[in-house]
């Protein structure tokens, strides 16, 4: 049994990835908008609710998706390779950077990691048997570890959590909690998830630091990511990572809660009730994780217990705003664009990371100064963009606009063709 696509999750997960590529493309990282950074520590901003809507979505789009709730080994199998070919996707972008062929430079490397991506691209969303999917995303992390841990220097330091990779975590066990146990269970395995971490974080001494801490790389979460991850973590903390092993615990009931409202919209009820629904567990969750804020800060760097609360609480209010304008109300005006994102996110979230690593390897000299050398990414910024605007934030935004604009392009022509790209 399947059921027809939710527009309005469609839609929800459209403007999510919208605002994504928004955040991770500005044309000048040194002027950006402050709500369209990630907050220095304690605090939520705009584009720290991208990564937990995604992990919420995730989760409500569960049950949508086996809405008869069917546990086989094809069932099982078909979890772990989606699940396995998300996790690989994720560390390949850490590796994009850090490919290295036969002693090859500029243009010719740009192409030879360039075929790569195509090929593990196409490893790991074209459609195959299942036997063949779990063979080659096994085979492609196998060899993703024995490069970070051979000691081949080019990959030393590679990065292995991710994004894409604490997802596809969640993903795992959200849809087996779903399917093998009942609400009752999927609630009380959340609240075990969100006490437990709160306790760990804040009652359990630190090796080597002291007391329990909130504080940036002195931690419990930090010590564990430097104990387990050593070498290979994200370059901006080099001692912990944002996504590192602690922390992905909490973010699981982000999914569980997604699972929740999830099976809400399942329920043979009408659906002013559902929205209602939803609406109330949306406001109950925020105002849960502003109490909590006062003793474990929202902070989307450790993930804390008051972050989770918080985000899914938000995301859960604004689906049922969707759901009632777009699945109650049937207003879909303006909303053709979002859609179009929402229906095809793996496409984008994988390429669009990948472009702009791509177009810095591209220099050549920088025409108002012969002296220097300039990337094709600053220099179509530069010349093409920011001269039109006085304010350089304003023209780092419009960059990102720009970029946006190019990818709802080639979106609608995937839309238009029926070309939809899944792991």
């Amino acid at each position: 049994m399947t059921r027809e696509r939710l527009i309005s999750l469609d839609v929800f997960r459209g403007l999510t990835i919208l605002l994504m590529t928004i955040v991770n493309n500005p044309g000048d990282w040194g002027n950006v908008y402050p709500p369209l950074l990630h907050a220095e520590w304690h605090g939520c901003t705009l584009t720290d609710l991208v990564f937990p809507f995604f992990v919420f979505i995730m989760g409500v789009a569960v049950p949508l998706a086996m809405p008869d709730k069917i546990y086989d080994e094809t069932t099982f199998n078909k979890i772990l390779v989606r699940s396995l070919r998300m996790l690989c996707l994720g560390i390949f972008f850490n590796f994009f950077g850090k490919i290295q062929l036969f002693g090859l430079e500029g243009i010719p490397l740009l192409i030879g990691r360039l075929a790569i991506t195509i090929a593990v691209g196409y490893a790991l969303m074209g459609n195959f048997s299942s036997k063949v999917k779990n063979i080659l995303a096994f085979s492609i992390l196998i060899t993703y570890l024995f490069l970070a841990y051979s000691g081949i220097e080019a990959y030393h330091d590679v990065r292995l959590p991710g994004v894409l990779q604490r997802i596809a975590i969640v993903y795992f066990v959200v849809s087996l909690l779903y399917l093998k146990t009942s609400q009752k269970t999927q609630i009380v395995t959340g609240v075990f998830l969100l006490l437990g971490y709160w306790a760990l974080m804040t009652l359990i001494p630190v090796p080597g630091i002291g007391e329990a801490n909130l504080e940036k790389g002195t931690n419990l979460a930090a010590w564990l990511d430097s104990v387990l991850l050593k070498g290979h973590m994200y370059r901006g903390t080099v001692t912990w990572d944002p996504e590192g092993i602690l922390s992905t615990l909490p973010s699981i009931v982000n999914g569980i809660i997604g699972l929740l409202i999830g099976q809400i919209l399942m329920r043979e009820i009408s659906k002013t009730q559902k929205a209602t629904k939803m609406a109330i567990a949306g406001i109950a969750l925020i105002i849960a994780g502003l109490l909590w804020n006062i003793v474990f800060p929202i902070n989307k760097s450790i993930w804390t217990s008051s972050y989770v609360l918080y985000t899914t609480g938000l995301a859960a209010t604004f689906l049922s705003i969707l759901y009632y304008v777009i699945d109650i109300a049937d207003y879909k005006k303006g909303f053709k664009p979002f859609l179009i994102w929402g229906v095809n996110p793996m496409i984008v979230f994988f390429t669009s990371q990948i472009i702009p690593q791509a177009l810095v390897m591209i220099e050549f000299q920088n025409p108002h100064n012969p002296e220097e050398k300039i990337n094709l990414l600053s220099y179509l910024y530069g010349f093409g963009i920011a001269p039109f605007f006085s304010n350089p934030m304003t023209a780092s935004l419009a960059g990102a606009l720009v970029y946006v604009c190019i990818w709802t392009f080639i979106l609608w022509i995937f839309y238009k063709n029926k070309l939809i790209f899944k792991v």
